[in-house]
């Protein structure tokens, strides 16, 4: 099977901070959502202070033709938002009702980032539910329903300087968050998500189970590469971890993609289906926006042939 299972809709990036009406030194790892017939792009947009605020844009194909909010969706150093005092970043959306968006997004100040979230019904304004989790910890997402009654949260605590994807559980509230767990641990060593790893995109539902798009981190001469692989999480269980894929799914390869303000980067924080498709909005270099698609099939296809559970559980003789 070719390992590349992601392809890249044009060779150039779609979004650069020349697109922006506003002075930035970069544009970062966008969260997406349908709405209306758009494309709507949650933009970490990061000033020439090294301070981000999210942005919108939207598109009708949702390849060009963006239009880009004049003012800012969730800016930060505002008096009654001490904890964003240094920046809004990496906006994960993730549709809860017919038309009411949770954002998940790291809050950041001078005491490290932490997980706030946002409530939207159109993208134009956000309610800020607040801090829900403290520093240091970020790459949070949700998923869309509940399970057994329980919202359930992915995020990524820094924990005796390990990076792990763990979840936290919350009953009707969502922002009062208990009974965590580790979900998938970063594999140490020389493997590719050996450094740290994080939740990238929301989970994605299929007939399988949920599809999770994660990135991971490797140190390469002094410097982290980060890719992206997938996991499969149990339809009715997503505690439970079905299926790792042990091989990257998507890595930096274009100049676009190796070359910016940090080379060698690949970062998503959405992902839609479009029919059996699924379109990965992504960060590359820290510098430029990217869009890949691949089947869901294929997708699916991938992390069974490269099953890392399955491969140590029959090492151990746990697995046929």
């Amino acid at each position: 099977m070719n390992r590349q299972v992601f392809t890249r809709i044009l060779d150039h990036p779609i979004l650069t901070p020349d697109d922006l009406p506003c002075p930035a030194s970069a544009l970062l790892n966008p969260g997406v959502a349908l709405l209306d017939g758009d494309t709507v792009l949650l933009l970490r947009i990061e000033d020439r202070q090294g301070i981000s605020q999210i942005r919108v844009a939207r598109s009708r194909n949702g390849v060009d033709g963006w239009r880009i909010a004049d003012r800012p969706l969730l800016e930060p150093d505002l008096p009654d938002y001490p904890f964003e005092e240094w920046g809004c970043e990496d906006a994960r959306v993730t549709q809860v009702g017919d038309r009411e968006f949770i954002i998940a997004y790291a809050a950041y100040s001078r005491y490290g980032p932490a997980v706030a979230l946002a409530r939207t019904t159109d993208f134009e304004s956000a309610e800020r539910l607040g801090i829900v989790l403290p520093p240091t910890n970020k790459d949070a997402t949700l998923f869309p329903r509940r399970f057994d009654g329980q919202w359930i949260m992915l995020h990524r605590p820094v924990t005796g300087g390990q990076e792990h994807i763990w979840y936290a559980c919350a009953d009707e509230s969502i922002t009062h968050w208990s009974n965590p767990g580790v979900l998938l641990a970063e594999r140490g060593g020389p493997w590719w998500d050996g450094l740290r790893i994080g939740c990238g995109a929301p989970p994605i539902e299929t007939k399988q189970g949920w599809l999770l798009i994660y990135h991971g981190a490797k140190d390469m001469a002094g410097r982290p590469v980060y890719r992206l692989g997938l996991a499969l999480l149990d339809a009715d269980q997503p505690r439970r971890v079905l299926a790792r894929a042990s091989d990257w799914v998507f890595a930096p390869e274009t100049h676009y993609e190796l070359h910016g303000l940090v080379p060698d980067v690949v970062y998503t924080c959405g992902a839609v289906c479009r029919g059996d498709e699924v379109w990965m909005y992504y960060g590359a270099a820290d510098t430029v926006i990217g869009l890949a698609r691949a089947r869901v099939a294929d997708l699916l296809d991938f992390v069974w042939a490269h099953d890392y559970l399955k491969k140590i559980g029959r090492e151990k003789g746990m697995v046929g």
